[in-house]
């Protein structure tokens, strides 16, 4: 099969041919019909991550986002079969551990990152494995795309995880949002859809039009001010209630916490890079004084994906909002360097291997 291969750290991926994957007892193959190209495969690019034991070694293939069909099934798997239309968490789990067997396999004990480590390679590629199927594959509904839900393995559900579940957001809380690339613009939509009002920052004036387009009350451009949390408070009549960082630089983050209101919380989405190595500085002195929460959004627990479908049947959820361009596979690597300079808006989805 085709597939873009990790080489050497920040040089373009290598399209060639790999082995097909087999299915492992409990585990099934999946044609890949959609990937999206996200930050965080930028991330394993660039080779970050490594202080937290997940950085992508040459030979590894990226690519965490898919929807497909399924195509082999491995011995034991009970839930799936062939043909079977599914969405692919990022943050596999092995469906064992005490965070698994109590609905949090998005924290599971032993992850697996798709994408990010030898033993999952990822889903640039026409096929991919995935373990532990019963526990980790979501089934899609019927009549939805695999490129409109190519997003929900990564950046949509991380989003929705965010503000629903993490924070969490109620009908009439102002909401920030901090960066607005493609987890960014997920935000976006999430809380407009849960009620929110939402204020928007960013650099770029085209992605804080999109962010308008899909539910923003309120933009700031960050370039256009020395005080980012200031505008954000008047805007918000005080404070939000709600903020979240969807970058993961120290500026962003800082930014956020202090956009809140008294006993606000913040919500970390998005991951630092090798400038920061996860080490950011926060205004500890507010933090305790509004006593401000700080919470952390990883992915979603395969068990609450119905809770984001039942939004998209009854019309208040559309992932396929946030895609803003179908690509080939010889195109990621073009996508990846876009990255590094923020040009890309939206969430970029691989259809055609």
């Amino acid at each position: 099969m085709r597939a873009a291969v990790l080489r050497e750290h920040g040089e373009p991926l290598e399209i060639t041919d790999v082995d097909d994957p087999e299915p492992s007892p409990g585990g099934v193959v999946v044609d890949v019909e959609a990937c999206g190209i996200c930050r965080s495969d930028w991330h394993g690019w660039q080779g970050d991550w490594d202080w937290l034991g997940i950085k992508p070694e040459p030979g590894q293939i990226l690519g965490h986002e898919p929807a497909g069909h399924v195509v082999a099934v491995g011995e034991g798997v009970e839930s799936f079969a062939e043909g079977d239309h599914v969405a692919i968490p990022f943050n596999l789990g092995d469906g064992t551990c005490m965070q698994c067997r109590t609905g949090h396999g998005n924290t599971c004990e032993q992850p697996m990152p798709l994408g990010f480590v030898d033993a999952v390679p990822g889903a640039f590629a026409e096929q991919v494995h995935v373990p532990a199927a019963d526990h980790n594959l979501v089934h899609l509904p019927d009549g939805v795309s695999s490129v409109d839900m190519a997003g929900l393995g990564c950046r949509f559900m991380t989003a929705f995880h965010g503000l629903a579940h993490r924070a969490p957001v109620a009908a009439g809380d102002w909401v920030a949002i901090h960066g607005v690339g493609g987890v960014g613009l997920s935000a976006v939509h999430i809380a407009d859809a849960l009620g929110a009002n939402v204020v928007a920052v960013d650099l770029d004036d085209g992605k804080l039009a999109k962010a308008k387009e899909l539910g923003a009350a309120e933009t700031v451009n960050a370039a256009d001010t020395d005080d980012v949390p200031g505008a954000v408070t008047a805007l918000s009549d005080g404070g939000c209630h709600v903020s979240v960082d969807a970058l993961g630089i120290g500026e962003t983050c800082r930014n956020s916490v202090l956009s809140l209101e008294t006993r606000g919380t913040h919500v970390q989405i998005g991951l630092t890079t090798a400038e920061e190595r996860g080490m950011v500085e926060l205004p500890t002195d507010v933090m305790t004084m509004k006593e401000i929460e700080f919470v952390g959004s990883l992915g979603l627990p395969p068990t609450r994906y119905d809770e984001i479908f039942r939004m998209v049947a009854g019309g208040k959820l559309d992932p396929s909002a946030v895609v803003s361009e179908t690509v080939a596979l010889e195109d990621v690597n073009q996508k990846l360097e876009a990255m590094t300079t923020f040009e890309t808006e939206g969430i970029p989805v691989i259809d055609e291997f």
